[in-house]
């Protein structure tokens, strides 16, 4: 039996939670660098949108994440954590259906979070290389179309590793 689903849930479901529009003016008012706005709304249960913004300096990004509290206690929106606010290097802001990341321009590039929660194709696989170093296509066969040299080990085996050689004893 299948549930149907109300227009209200449908309309709850795509709108905004309240916090967002305060985090957006919050982070255009501290002119917060590169803002991207996700949402990840059945990627996960954590939240439903997540924010990405740079800031110039550790100070400059704690600056935004005081602003960001502050503008959302204001608004009735209180934080359930914030993380990395002494440090700087990344301010990490948890707001009912919204999280924040603050971070300097080198972190950011480093983990790339926009690339982990953008909801993009994926590429398709590249071909595997075999121990002989001869490109194998998924189904066995090589780049140019020629069966892949097979290897001697049955698959799943695993080679045993020898035990290291000791010292004799000197009594």
């Amino acid at each position: 039996m299948t549930q149907r689903k109300s227009p209200r849930a449908a309309a709850r479901r795509n709108a905004e939670p309240p916090a967002l529009p305060v985090v957006r003016a919050a982070l255009e008012e501290m002119k917060a660098v590169d803002v991207r706005i996700i949402d990840v709304r059945g990627h996960n249960d954590v939240a439903d949108f997540m924010v990405v913004a740079s800031g110039t300096s550790d100070r400059h990004l704690r600056a935004i994440g005081d602003r960001v509290v502050r503008e959302c206690k204001n608004a009735g929106q209180r934080p359930l954590g914030i993380e990395g606010a002494d440090q700087g290097e990344w301010v990490l802001v948890d707001l009912p259906d919204v999280m924040v990341h603050l971070m300097l321009p080198r972190t950011r590039e480093f983990y790339q979070l926009e690339q982990l929660w953008e909801t993009t194709p994926a590429a398709p696989n590249p071909p595997r290389r075999s121990k002989t170093g001869v490109k194998k296509s998924a189904k066995g066969k090589s780049a140019n179309g020629k069966p892949a040299r097979k290897t001697s080990k049955a698959k799943g085996a695993v080679k045993a590793k020898r035990a290291p050689r000791r010292a004799p004893r000197r009594s």
